[in-house]
């Protein structure tokens, strides 16, 4: 310990110092999530005169953008968001802030591989223990592919961070690093607890009949896969498994009524595994030094290939739109960027392929706007929305009024299934469409 607490007393330096390394137009990787750089944005923002064309990368950042507020030219700092989440929103679609499309299961293999290398590596850990380790927490998406790539690692200590067990790849060590900075210690971000609506029970209620014993199970962000787990967690369900990208409150309510053991699962056996957790404070200390849990780089969790081992997988996942052709548009409104494909469709894809496998997309049959209610099941998606899940990869779509298989129908069974899902003000328009893209037969059911 000795040792290394010397190697670390070498690299200390202040936050202000670290910022310092910085020069104008490099490429700096924050950590992904909860491990976004905070402090050290903050201070690399005060440098904002002295810097131009800095450009700045992470995914899902949940904290303020210091470098954005005080550079709303966006001549000095520009940000690149591997996936909109958070705080990125307030900026999107905006000089400041721009979107790299990508399947969350490839970030490792693109930041070293493909991506511009950083200059700059900062990322969020735990203090270092004994061993000369520190411990990433709350993701460990592709940190350590940055690490090996960047030409210069920071670490910003928070002593709130969870240490979250692995896996791989959950932690580096002091020899990786040139520079650490003990951070202001505060709290990581927590969001509120969810609270599903009438219609994301009545959806969830719908899968919940479709799950039996032994099932492993894949949550996705959202009022439904919350549904789906605290129904879960009141059911009579038994040995359930767990593998996920994200960890959520809804295993922890699984977890506590015992509905969770993982002794069913075909790999990482009694483990529940995960590579980003996102929830409440009460959620992080339950994962805090969990030798139940397993964190992940994302090219594990997400792979198709590992989710396809794991039998009776179930794949739950929220969806913003969807075609009578079967494409998911999960990340878009228009052309305007609110999310990105993340595992979604890695999920879909391994999920299928997984031994007795189901793969539901969710999405309440309507939404309202300023008032003008309209069908999330549309003709065709908005003009420049996302495709997230190509109609070659849907499964199963569910809304309050069903599920519709997709998965080896031919195009006027999607339109009938689909159209016996939508909303019943919306089908007879839909059928008209329907018709007039030729896609539906005199014999078909009408709602």
């Amino acid at each position: 310990m000795n040792n290394f607490m010397e190697e670390y007393k070498r690299k200390l330096v202040t936050v202000d110092e670290a910022a310092k390394v910085v020069k104008s137009g490099d490429w700096v990787e924050y950590g992904p999530v909860l491990n976004c750089a905070v402090d050290f944005d903050e201070a690399l923002a005060k440098r904002k005169d002295e810097l131009w064309d800095v450009k700045i990368r992470t995914a899902i950042g949940p904290y303020t953008h210091y470098t954005i507020e005080a550079d709303p030219s966006g001549e000095h700092f520009v940000w690149s968001s591997w996936h909109q989440a958070g705080q990125d929103r307030k900026y999107a679609n905006s000089k400041n802030l721009y979107f790299c499309p990508m399947n969350l299961s490839e970030l490792p293999q693109m930041t070293r591989q493909d991506a511009i290398p950083s200059d700059v590596f900062v990322v969020q850990t735990t203090p270092m223990d004994k061993h000369g380790y520190f411990n990433f927490g709350l993701s460990s998406l592709h940190a350590i592919a940055a690490i090996e790539t960047a030409k210069i690692v920071i670490f910003e200590v928070n002593d709130k961070m969870p240490r979250c067990l692995g896996g791989n790849q959950e932690c580096a060590h002091i020899s990786q690093v040139d520079y650490v900075f003990e951070s202001k210690g505060k709290s990581v971000a927590a969001l509120p607890a969810i609270h599903p609506n009438e219609v994301e029970e009545k959806i969830a209620g719908f899968i919940l009949e479709r799950l039996y014993n032994g099932c492993c199970i894949q949550l996705g962000i959202g009022g439904v896969p919350n549904a789906v787990g605290k129904m879960v967690a009141q059911s009579d369900l038994k040995d359930l498994g767990v593998h996920t990208e994200m960890y959520a409150d809804a295993y922890v309510d699984m977890s506590k009524a015992g509905k969770i053991t993982g002794a069913c699962k075909n790999i990482d056996k009694y483990k529940q595994v995960y590579s980003f957790a996102m929830g409440t404070s009460e959620m992080y200390d339950f994962i805090d030094e969990n030798p139940g849990l397993a964190s992940y780089s994302i090219d594990y969790t997400n792979d198709p290939a590992v989710i396809a081992q794991i039998d009776n997988f179930v794949s739950i996942n929220a969806a913003v739109e969807m075609d009578l052709f079967g494409q998911i548009c999960s990340e878009s409104i228009g052309t305007k960027q609110i999310s990105g494909t993340g595992g979604q469709l890695d999920f879909v894809i391994g999920a299928y392929h997984s031994k007795g496998g189901q793969s539901f997309v969710c999405l309440p049959s309507t939404v309202t706007i300023k008032g003008n209610v309209s069908s999330r099941i549309k003709p065709t998606i908005t003009p420049g929305g996302i495709v997230t899940d190509p109609r070659t990869c849907t499964d199963m779509v569910v809304t309050e009024y069903g599920i519709a298989k997709i998965k080896g129908q031919n195009t006027w069974q999607r339109a009938e299934n689909l159209i016996n899902i939508a909303h019943p003000d919306f089908r007879d328009e839909l059928i008209k469409e329907a018709e007039n893209m030729k896609i539906w037969r005199r014999s078909n059911k009408r709602g």
